[in-house]
């Protein structure tokens, strides 16, 4: 398993069909924020497996999903189909869901000054 935070070019549209996918089932608004080189694949002309880091609000909760999808299709005539908890022999993701440096910093900057401290806690990989 290697994750990178970019999606590499040549997936990028299918990504964002599955990112956007996934959104609106969810109804709420997830972004990538990791992308599984080892696990990617294009599988045959006009289809690709897709391993993501996703995050967004759920249910209220900000929460980092490591998610499954196959894309099939052209992009105006895409298929997204969700493969749910991908690889539970793995183990607990959490290290690798862990938001990236500038989402901690942005939330940081904007707590800071309406206390007199901010306390954070750090537990097996989430935050």
């Amino acid at each position: 398993m290697r994750i990178v935070d970019a999606v590499p070019s040549e997936f990028a549209e299918e990504a964002t069909q599955a990112v956007n996918w996934f959104s609106a089932r969810k109804k709420s608004s997830f972004k990538i924020t990791g992308f599984d080189e080892d696990a990617s694949t294009r599988l045959a002309e006009g289809e690709s497996e897709l391993h993501l880091i996703l995050c967004g609000v759920l249910d209220g909760d900000e929460v980092c999903l490591r998610e499954e999808f196959l894309v099939r299709g052209h992009p105006n005539e895409s298929e997204v189909i969700h493969v749910p908890n991908p690889h539970p022999a793995f183990g607990s993701p959490a290290p690798e869901l862990d938001p990236p440096a500038g989402e901690r910093k942005g939330w940081l900057d904007s707590v800071l000054p309406s206390a007199e401290f901010t306390v954070l806690l750090f537990y097996r990989g989430f935050w």
